[in-house]
């Protein structure tokens, strides 16, 4: 499955059915792309991608480290709102 908003969250459904789920960057899967990006392409790279020997993997997130990780990216969007408002 390529990364994605809401890939953590169909990998533990997908997990809780007995599957063996994993994610890739998508900048992994990007040169794997033959022809326009859509949907039938975007499935025919993740299946070429996956079957090279030296493909990397994304650890599995919990629940709890993706609440943290929306919370640093929120605190961070202050952060630069903020400074854009002094500058």
């Amino acid at each position: 499955m390529e990364a994605c908003k809401g890939a953590f969250f169909w990998q533990r459904k997908f997990q809780a059915f007995g599957h063996d789920v994993r994610i890739m960057s998508p900048q992994y899967v990007k040169p794997f792309v033959l022809g326009q990006k859509n949907d039938g392409n975007d499935a025919e790279a993740i299946c070429v991608a996956v079957q090279q020997p030296s493909m990397r993997f994304v650890p599995n997130k919990s629940e709890a480290q993706q609440d943290i990780q929306a919370l640093h990216r929120a605190r961070q969007r202050l952060v630069n709102h903020r400074v854009a408002l002094i500058l």
